[in-house]
């Protein structure tokens, strides 16, 4: 349980933070208070609110003062404030801004305010709340996007039964939805270790014709890590290789994804003996957090490779040589050969896995395979610093 609450947090933390860039119902990445109060100085709608410390201070009434004394108030302008908001984790002011957008009807709302509003009410008083505003919704407001929020939350609180009741509504609406909705599905049942039905949520991603994106695929070939399963992921990545997806992030994740299995030596499970099963298990799992990594290297996401990496140091597992050969190539790819020497250090002083210089020869001898000759060599100059002689030109 442990593991599968980890793989929640770091999943929905970052697993989906790039996703909610586009739905605008989460937030985007939280950021401290103390930063965003760099920044309130001044009289401004923004500022004042902003400038709200504490959640028993009123938004509204700040939103009031400022229409009495004369002052507009731009739909745009209240975007822009909550989201703020929600990146610093204020959402009881959120909700208030929210609340103010819905009572005054010379704004005409979209279908991301309303799936805003049901993250908001979710996190601010609970998702039953959630729950009795989107059944109140009238029908033209119950879209794709307020729908896949409340999915969001049933996932977000590991609660199958209803989430599956709303999946089964969602495809009987006969509405458009696209890859964030069972991306949501799978992220659920990779936490709550129901592995085997994320392909099923593929399979039915397929035939409604939708077009599976990064998430998608690494959410499917994380399940079938899960269970060791690596001919099946070797097929996915075959497919991803074949697919529509050619911008930089998705060579990237490519890159990095067959390197790992080539690198990493993974096999399928096979052995049906208990003590095996258990090690499988404790196996599939830290191949999970590998792809995380393997995600937000090839979204050149750094922050996230930081934030899932301290994460995974901070918890009592045992790291082997794969997760550090993971997390070396995901840095190297983007460029950050600091972090590699840190990490390299990590593993040199690890009292669970001996450092592995055959493992860093092969990640060099995979970056050059794939065209990728200088971040080979700069592996090769970081290893020397650490004094270690790869004896590779």
């Amino acid at each position: 349980m442990a593991h599968r609450s980890l793989f929640l947090s770091l999943r929905r933390s970052s697993g989906l933070a790039c996703v909610q860039n586009r739905t605008r119902f989460a937030s985007s990445g939280a950021v401290s208070s103390d930063l965003v109060e760099e920044s309130v100085e001044g009289d401004d709608l923004r500022s004042k609110i902003l400038r709200l410390r504490l959640p028993k201070r009123s938004a509204t009434n700040i939103l009031q003062k400022w229409v009495l004394q004369g002052n507009p108030v731009t739909l745009s302008q209240l975007r822009d404030i909550s989201k703020e908001l929600r990146r610093s984790q204020r959402y009881k002011h959120a909700l208030e801004i929210s609340e103010w957008m819905v009572s005054h009807e010379q704004y005409e709302l979209s279908d991301s305010d309303y799936a805003v509003r049901i993250d908001l009410m979710t996190k601010v008083f609970g998702i039953d709340a959630a729950e009795r505003y989107f059944e109140g919704l009238p029908p033209a407001t119950k879209t794709a996007e307020t729908y896949t929020a409340l999915l969001h939350s049933y996932a977000g609180a590991k609660l199958t039964d209803k989430a599956e009741e709303l999946f089964q509504r969602i495809k009987d609406s006969n509405l458009c939805f696209d890859a964030l909705t069972y991306n949501e599905m799978m992220t659920l049942y990779m936490s709550v270790g129901q592995f085997e039905k994320v392909p099923t949520i593929v399979e039915e991603l397929k035939q409604q014709k939708v077009s599976p994106d990064i998430f998608t695929y690494n959410l499917w070939i994380s399940s079938c890590a899960a269970i060791l399963n690596i001919d099946e992921v070797r097929r996915i990545l075959d497919e991803m290789s074949h697919g529509g997806g050619c911008n930089e992030s998705w060579i990237r994740y490519l890159n990095l994804a067959n390197m790992y299995i080539s690198v990493g030596h993974l096999d399928n499970a096979s052995s049906n003996t208990l003590v095996e099963t258990e090690k499988r298990i404790s196996q599939g799992q830290w191949i999970t957090y590998d792809f995380l990594i393997i995600l937000y290297g090839g979204l050149g996401s750094k922050d996230k490779l930081d934030q899932i990496w301290n994460s995974l140091r901070m918890t009592k597992q045992k790291m082997i040589g794969r997760n550090y050969i993971c997390i070396i190539s995901s840095y190297l790819i983007l460029g950050h050969f600091k972090e590699v020497g840190e990490i390299i250090d990590q593993w040199k002083q690890s009292t669970t896995s001996d450092f592995d210089m055959i493992a860093c020869k092969k990640i060099m001898v995979g970056f050059r395979n794939i065209g990728l000759a200088e971040i080979a060599d700069n592996l090769n100059k970081i290893l020397i610093e650490n004094n270690l002689s790869p004896g590779y030109d």
